[in-house]
């Protein structure tokens, strides 16, 4: 689905585009089984990060990344029907553009989520175990420090 989408980005703080967020995850939540949080938790921790969002003239949601000063990655996630047009490398392209490092967690089932950010240069860091309420275990993952990996991702950002 392709359609003009403007980038916006919301300071910490700010509850702009928190419930449409909330939504977005939890349409993914219903029909891939990701993404399962309290809204208490990521309604806090949407706040306490600078969040990247795509939004279409209609101020439609199309994706967002919910990322900490340092680079962590709290959330990502991109609709379904606009999945496969870059959104996603973007927004962690945005994120490593005002970052020196680039993290995340992924859950081990999750294999969307690995394959995406591999593509990308993430390496896996470390397992923990019982890292989910759930008690499903979690990847930690990093962006490598290769030069060349941070100009791909530049790419992203120039489209």
């Amino acid at each position: 689905m392709s359609v003009t989408v403007e980038q916006r980005v919301v300071p910490r703080g700010s509850d702009e585009f928190l419930g449409d967020a909330w939504d977005l995850k939890e349409r993914i939540r219903e029909r891939e089984g990701l993404l399962r949080q309290r809204h208490g938790f990521f309604a806090d921790a949407y706040r306490r990060a600078t969040v990247y969002a795509y939004v279409t003239p209609d101020e439609d949601l199309v994706g967002f990344a919910a990322a900490r000063h340092d680079g962590y990655i709290l959330f990502l996630a991109v609709d379904v029907d606009y999945r496969g047009e870059g959104f996603g490398e973007r927004l962690v392209a945005t994120v490593a553009e005002g970052s020196k490092t680039v993290s995340c967690h992924a859950r081990v089932s999750n294999d969307a989520a690995l394959g995406f950010y591999r593509h990308l240069g993430f390496e896996i860091v470390r397992e923990i175990d019982n890292y989910y309420e759930d008690g499903e275990g979690a990847y930690y993952l990093r962006l490598g420090e290769s030069e060349r990996l941070r100009d791909r991702l530049s790419e992203y950002l120039r489209r």
